[in-house]
């Protein structure tokens, strides 16, 4: 579990003949998590769940609750995490700069929240100085920092120019996006997303995507987001979520919710 003592194994000789492990304890580091949040307008896509009101939530209201669900749970695991947050337009900039464990820092965060309609392609480069700054300092402090980035554009991939040299953070993507069609290219987008992820981040970082519009698939993904970059395992060995239901005699076909992108 994270915030765990960790061991490292190392075989010792004692006296007798017989052998004996002596471990080093070793702690992970709290994370400085950078949420950068997607303004384009198609954030404002309706979602397939409805509200109590009878709405459609649009992919807007789906990524605000899924970043509470996320703090929630990662304040639980850990109470010394920080959250701060920027938006996304044509580049990035800070919408709360200063990193906060406490939740109404979030709430706060999301009130400020507005469109930007201005932008098309978006160019990441400011997001990852912006980054870079803070992961140095985090860095002071014995702690590490991870982007967490949800887009939402279906036919503009975000570009970047960065050094590959520079490895200061992780960044995680979460793309919501429309089904391929004459107008849009999401597998362009995701592929330029893979691009950009596996160029800057120091540990494995994980990107997930999903073009169905249902809240619940966004969620599954944002708590396997939950887990801490230390720890991880690159994502093809995550293995979860597992289907609950059962595989077909005669086929074993992925569902629309689950069946990936192909990075290739």
């Amino acid at each position: 579990m994270e915030g765990l003592e960790v061991q490292d194994s190392a075989m010792a000789a004692s006296p007798s003949s017989s052998s004996r492990y002596t471990v080093a304890p070793n702690r992970y580091s709290s994370e400085d998590i950078l949420f950068c949040i997607d303004v384009d307008p198609e954030s404002m896509v309706e979602m397939k769940s409805v509200g109590s009101n009878g709405r459609p939530f649009t992919r807007l209201d789906i990524i605000k609750q899924a970043i509470l669900l996320f703090v929630h749970s990662k304040l639980t695991i850990n109470a010394d995490h920080r959250f701060a947050f920027t938006v996304l337009g044509k580049t990035a900039s800070w919408l709360r700069k200063e990193f906060s464990s406490d939740v109404d820092s979030v709430l706060s965060a999301f009130r400020g929240l507005s469109l930007d309609t201005s932008s098309g392609q978006a160019d990441l480069t400011q997001l990852f100085r912006i980054a870079a700054h803070e992961a140095k300092k985090s860095r002071l402090q014995n702690r590490i920092l991870r982007i967490v980035l949800l887009y939402c554009r279906s036919s503009a991939p975000p570009h970047h120019q960065w050094p590959v040299t520079q490895k200061l953070f992780t960044l995680d993507v979460l793309y919501l996006h429309d089904k391929p069609g004459p107008d849009n290219c999401p597998q362009t987008v995701y592929d330029a997303l893979v691009e950009a992820l596996e160029h800057v981040s120091e540990y494995e970082g994980y990107i997930f995507e999903s073009g169905q519009g249902l809240s619940r698939v966004i969620y599954r993904y944002m708590c396997i987001l939950l887990s801490h970059p230390q720890q991880r395992t690159v994502q093809e060995d995550i293995g979860i979520p597992k289907p609950l239901v059962k595989k077909s005699a005669t086929a074993d076909v992925p569902t629309d919710d689950t069946a990936p992108m192909s990075s290739q």
